[in-house]
Order: C-alpha cells, then sequence, then structure tokens
C-alpha cells in the first residue's frame, strides 16, 4: 500500500495530485504534441481533466501513486507521473502515465522526477522490479527510459488499447534490485 506523502529534490518536488493541481496541469498540457503517444489526451477540456481526475487517477489507491510533478524554480506544475499496478506478492510495480509539458522536456525534471521515483520504489516499498512502458515508435520516450539505465526487455505485441481502437505496441523496459545502486550513483551524479 502507498503512503501519500511528498519526495523532493532541490529541483523537482513529486506531490500527491489533488484537485488543486488541475489548474496548472491544465496549463501544462496544453501542446498538442504531447498527446502523440499517450492513450488519452485528459487535458483536452478543463472538464476531461477533472473527469480523468475522479475516475481515473484516484483509481485504486492500493495500486498505485498518481504525483503532481512540480518544478521547485517556479513553484508549478509542469506535468504528471505515476508508480502504479503494484504487486505487493511479487515485489513489483511500473513507472508511467508521464507526461512533461513541452517547455521541461529535455531539461532536470525528468531525471528528477524519475530518481525520486524509482528511490521510493526500491528503498522505501522495497521492490525487486520496477517495469516502464512506452509506444514502440516514441523514440524521444525509449531514449529517455534508457538514460534512466533502464534496460530493454523487447517488444510486447497488442499489450494497449488506444482510444482510437487500435492496439500498442510496447518497448518494456525494467530496472531490477540489483542495479538500483549503479543506477541511483549515475542518477545522482545527474541531479
Amino acid at each position: 500500500m502507498f503512503e501519500k506523502y511528498s519526495l523532493k529534490t532541490q529541483k523537482v518536488a513529486l506531490q500527491p495530485l489533488t484537485q488543486q493541481h488541475l489548474g496548472e496541469l491544465f496549463e501544462a498540457g496544453q501542446d498538442p504534441r504531447l498527446w502523440r503517444w499517450i492513450l488519452t489526451n485528459y487535458c483536452k477540456t478543463p472538464e476531461i481533466l477533472n473527469d480523468w481526475f475522479w475516475q481515473t487517477a484516484q483509481f485504486d489507491a492500493q495500486q498505485q501513486l498518481v504525483m503532481a510533478i512540480v518544478d521547485q524554480a517556479g513553484n508549478k506544475v509542469v506535468g504528471t507521473t505515476r508508480l502504479f499496478r503494484l504487486d505487493t506478492y511479487n515485489l513489483s510495480a511500473e513507472i508511467g502515465h508521464t507526461f512533461i509539458g513541452v517547455p521541461w522536456q529535455r531539461s532536470y525534471v525528468n531525471t528528477h522526477s524519475k530518481y525520486l521515483l524509482l528511490k521510493y520504489a526500491f528503498e522505501t516499498l522495497n521492490l525487486v522490479r520496477v517495469t516502464f512502458c512506452t509506444h514502440e515508435s516514441n523514440q524521444q520516450s525509449r531514449n529517455a527510459i534508457a538514460r534512466l539505465g533502464a534496460r530493454f526487455e523487447g517488444i510486447h505485441f497488442k499489450d494497449r488499447l488506444l482510444a482510437d481502437g487500435n492496439f500498442r505496441n510496447s518497448a518494456r523496459f525494467s530496472i531490477i534490485d540489483e542495479q538500483w545502486p549503479e543506477v541511483k550513483a549515475k542518477l545522482e551524479e545527474q541531479l
């Protein structure tokens, strides 16, 4: 079970997503380029975002922790990410459903955010495996996941149903507990 508390570095804070974050999250999600690879554009309208918040972001708190990504420099919400599919028997979870507003992409935001979630997963929850998945054709996301130190495991065909009714093939990556000390050291150098 997830405890809901904020995680932070000197540059980024991850805060459990609340309704108070939705206005800035909506603003961060307005560039249509963000939604090319993401299953559903939940920032299309404030009403859709509010519905997503209540129907999806709040779904099953025992298995997911949905976080607002806050850039500490301006105390501004710049995106969202989550740790989800928590499996307490197999000690695993997935990191994903991430979007970061275009102005903050390829900055320190993703590295700090993923470092915080990975540290929480391996050092607080004592997980042995964290998985990352992205659309097989989303090379920018695949590169970002690989830069974290995650190992590419292969393509999972027809893995996720997309909003348009087609299925997505997903590129799957993982980090396991034995890799975490080396991955952590590398990420801390980048922080």
